[in-house]
């Protein structure tokens, strides 16, 4: 089933590390540690997978500050998200003007920064590399003390009682027969974002490479 809880982290970021290397077979990530009123929050920004041999495919981008969409004017903590167009959350491949199973035309245009958000997603060409490559192109835009924006799944079960989020990935289109297939899901999306000092925001979309870029209304990889 999809996620029970997705959400955004927003705060400030106060730094950042990499997973260190070794050979059990662990998924290699870039953390990030953010600060939000009353604690200190851990994210794991997925920037590996051991199915395929390219290992990952990621975006980078900036956006105006119009076109983040109301995640941006959440006050600082962790906030549930529906899994819905209007919320705030985020899908990669999604659009609400799209034709749905019974032919139908969803009857509201999406907002206009959601059409320019959904837009940029489209247009950017994914890059494709090994796990160092993903973190060197994610890791400029961690810079200590930038207002960040992080989307995926909450936790507060981490070691010594951390909390924050994980799965900051696309969480759709994994493979039938794949242990992730039940938590494939549509406006569930993890990503990386930081704000600029101009007010612009640096994005990091990631995905894996055996994920499917066309999803049905399950999130299920579609033909």
């Amino acid at each position: 089933m999809p996620f029970e809880h997705y959400g955004v982290l927003s705060g400030i970021l106060y730094r950042h590390y990499r997973d260190r290397p070794d050979n059990q077979g662990r998924w290699f990530h870039v953390h990030a540690e953010v600060d939000a009123p009353g604690r200190r929050y851990h994210c794991a920004i997925d920037v590996d997978s051991h199915q395929s041999n390219v290992g990952v495919h990621w975006k980078t981008f900036t956006l105006d500050a119009s076109a983040v969409g109301p995640a941006a004017t959440l006050p600082q903590g962790l906030h549930n998200l529906a899994s819905t167009p209007d919320s705030g959350a985020l899908d990669y491949l999604r659009h609400p003007a799209l034709v749905d199973r019974s032919g139908v035309l969803f009857q509201r245009r999406p907002p206009s920064w959601l059409q320019e958000l959904l837009d940029l997603f489209g247009s950017r060409p994914w890059q494709e590399g090994s796990n160092l490559d993903a973190a060197t192109a994610l890791e400029p835009m961690l810079t200590p003390g930038r207002h960040a924006l992080f989307f995926g799944e909450p936790f507060d079960d981490g070691p010594e009682g951390e909390a924050g989020l994980h799965n900051i990935h696309q969480n759709q289109g994994d493979p039938a027969g794949s242990q992730w297939w039940p938590e494939n899901g549509i406006w569930q999306d993890g990503a990386t974002l930081t704000q600029r000092p101009d007010g612009r925001w640096d994005v990091f979309l990631n995905r894996f490479s055996s994920q499917s870029d066309h999803t049905d209304t399950a999130g299920h990889p579609a033909a």
